[in-house]
């Protein structure tokens, strides 16, 4: 992966602004600690970050469609597509010649032949940004499910954008404002499409194409989730699971560098894994492939189920890791690794917003840190949940009734929702109405089979409401937390073939058991121990030690002592009184309860100082 971002003007020369577009470029070195590369014109700047993992000789970014030749198209570009060897045969039949081995030159020459239309033809993870001179035009795109990020900003007479914020905001054009509807999307978990917190900027919508030109802005959507008919039986669905999943997996593993995997012991980083053991085995490789996980010291001895966690996660990933022929790293973590302040504040500084299941997001830098140590490349397990029906609001007949979006309603029985209300969030930002308003939002896009009533109606709404809401939410965390370490996370359940089958897979059949996951579950059958294909869905593991809790509850006391800018938007006795509550109340509640919220709000007050934001309510 890399990161990339630019400057577009219609009115004014930028050929004199080659420090402005250096700048923007500087703040994602994280992204592309390998090189870096500038593009200028008296129209268009172009700035790009390089994590090499294709042809490293190579590829220098951005672009040109033909070197030395400043009229032609030019691209910056971050991702990988999984068939680019397919595409570079057709695009060499079709005449076009290659000086690299990079997807980065398919993906250009893809778009000289082919157009805007060029996306529907790519399978994989990527955002890009295309200038064409010929008719001083813009292409931003961003992948089907929304893997990379993409960002932009509109001027009076163009347009910046960039990989995140960060890279935008470096702009002295850009402000880092933050109103009502911003503060709703940081604090009310929805993750509406498009919206980007900060005033004035959006992000491309997943599986779309943004043209900006002289006559304005054109946004078009070149892929969208659609309802099928599904004829499979049963077995043949299992079947044809595994059978993507493979083919999928083994597509996955292309790349010059070391690729590992994120191993949690769960049923879906476990699939991944044994998928891609063997995979390397099958193509011959020495070694096998590396498998990480991470702990906290001393949480198997312990370890106190609740809620959301039923067992720790390392003796599962153990036994999946002999079982594969994987070899198994185990990160360990204590305290001091989540509350480093250097840890602490490179967080912040890669999502650009406050934190949003606080502990989680600090242990998941740290071990993709220990990843980048020794590989570029991981695969992981994220999104199968959301596709395969493994979450407990799947299951939960309250929460499959709500008329919410159905992840608020463990937000509400873990007390975080209540924790909002306590501090005056939840009323003085009218969070009720905004989560209402979105979710009816999301409604009328679902996709919908003719006739389908019922059971399979409404779990076809769950899928598609966590498929581009939720999963996007994870997604976002996941890339900007490992590209801060430099490592490129790519994840097989998004692969938008698989979607389309399962998305379309009745829920009986998902469901086919009684319990979560089954299809996917029958699928790995054989290849998986039934220990791990039998377990409860457990969650990325959280701290349980007190100590943690007492550090957070610290820090907000701080807040209050200090006329931290949080005091303008929340109430000062509701803070007291969620730091009255006993010591060992909030753990319980994981990324759902208080100690989430007081996350936030000890987050804010960082992020509004360190960024500048200006709240205009």
């Amino acid at each position: 992966m890399c990161g990339l971002t630019g400057w577009v003007s219609y009115q004014r020369d930028l050929t004199g602004r080659a420090e402005t577009i250096s700048e923007m470029t500087g703040t994602m070195e994280c992204r592309g600690p390998d090189e870096h590369g500038t593009w200028i014109s008296s129209r268009a700047l172009l700035g790009h970050r390089r994590l090499s993992i294709i042809d490293p000789e190579n590829g220098s970014q951005p672009m040109r469609a033909v070197e030395g030749d400043d009229s032609q198209p030019v691209i910056s570009y971050t991702g990988e597509v999984y068939n680019y060897r397919e595409l570079w045969e057709e695009l060499r039949e079709l005449g076009h010649e290659f000086r690299t081995a990079t997807d980065t030159e398919v993906v250009l020459r893809a778009y000289l032949e082919w157009g805007e239309g060029f996306a529907e033809r790519l399978n994989g993870i990527y955002a890009m940004a295309v200038w064409d001179p010929r008719s001083e035009e813009l292409l931003l795109v961003r992948d089907r499910m929304g893997v990379k990020p993409l960002y932009y900003y509109p001027t009076s007479d163009g347009v910046l954008f960039g990989s995140e914020p960060k890279a935008v905001l470096a702009h002295p054009e850009a402000e880092a404002v933050v109103d009502a509807d911003g503060l709703r999307e940081v604090f009310g978990i929805v993750k509406t499409p498009g919206h980007a917190v900060f005033r004035g900027m959006h992000e491309v919508r997943p599986a779309t194409v943004v043209r900006f030109g002289r006559d304005g802005r054109r946004t078009s959507p070149y892929w969208e989730l659609r309802a099928r008919p599904h004829t499979d039986d049963l077995e043949t669905t299992i079947s044809r699971v595994r059978e993507l999943l493979e083919d999928i997996v083994d597509r996955q593993l292309v790349a010059d560098v070391t690729v590992g995997t994120l191993l949690s012991g769960g049923m879906d980083s476990s699939a991944v894994t044994a998928l891609a053991a063997r995979a390397l085995r099958e193509r011959g490789h020495e070694h096998p492939v590396e498998a990480f996980s991470v702990d906290f010291k001393g949480l198997s001895e312990s370890f106190t189920s609740n809620v959301q966690w039923a067992d720790p996660d390392t003796p599962f990933a153990v036994e999946v890791a002999e079982r594969v022929g994987a070899e198994h790293v185990v990160v360990e973590l204590d305290n001091q690794d989540v509350l480093d302040p250097e840890v602490r504040e490179s967080v912040l500084r890669a999502q650009d917003l406050p934190v949003s299941t606080g502990d989680m997001e600090y242990s998941l830098l740290v071990l993709c840190r220990e990843l980048r140590k020794r590989m570029t490349v991981a695969l992981s397990g994220e999104a199968a949940d959301e596709l395969f029906g493994g979450y407990t609001w799947f299951h939960d007949e309250e929460a499959v009734e709500a008329d919410t979006f159905p992840w608020h309603h463990p937000f509400e029985k873990a007390g975080g929702i209540g924790a909002l209300r306590a501090v005056g969030l939840w009323d003085s930002l009218g969070l009720e109405d905004y989560v209402k308003q979105r979710y009816a939002q999301a409604l009328e896009e679902v996709p919908r089979l003719e006739g389908e009533t019922g059971t399979r109606e409404r779990m076809r709404e769950l899928t598609y409401l966590n498929l581009t809401r939720w999963e996007n939410f994870l997604l976002d965390r996941k890339d900007r937390i490992s590209m801060a370490a430099g490592l490129e996370v790519r994840v097989p359940f998004t692969d938008h073939r698989l979607v389309e089958y399962v998305y379309n897979t009745p829920w009986e059949m998902k469901n086919f058991d009684g319990r979560e996951k089954s299809l996917l579950r029958e699928a790995m059958r054989g290849i998986l121990p039934d220990s791990v294909l039998d377990r409860k869905k457990t969650p990325y593991p959280s701290t349980q030690d007190l100590d943690y809790e007492l550090a957070l509850r610290e820090r907000v006391e701080g807040l209050i002592t200090e006329g931290s800018p949080v005091l303008d938007l929340v109430s000062e006795s509701g803070i007291r009184a969620l730091l009255d509550e006993p010591v060992g109340t909030y753990g319980v509640g994981g990324p759902w309860g208080a100690r989430a919220v007081l996350e936030r709000l000890a987050e804010f007050d960082r992020w509004v100082s360190e960024y500048g934001v200006r709240v205009e309510l």
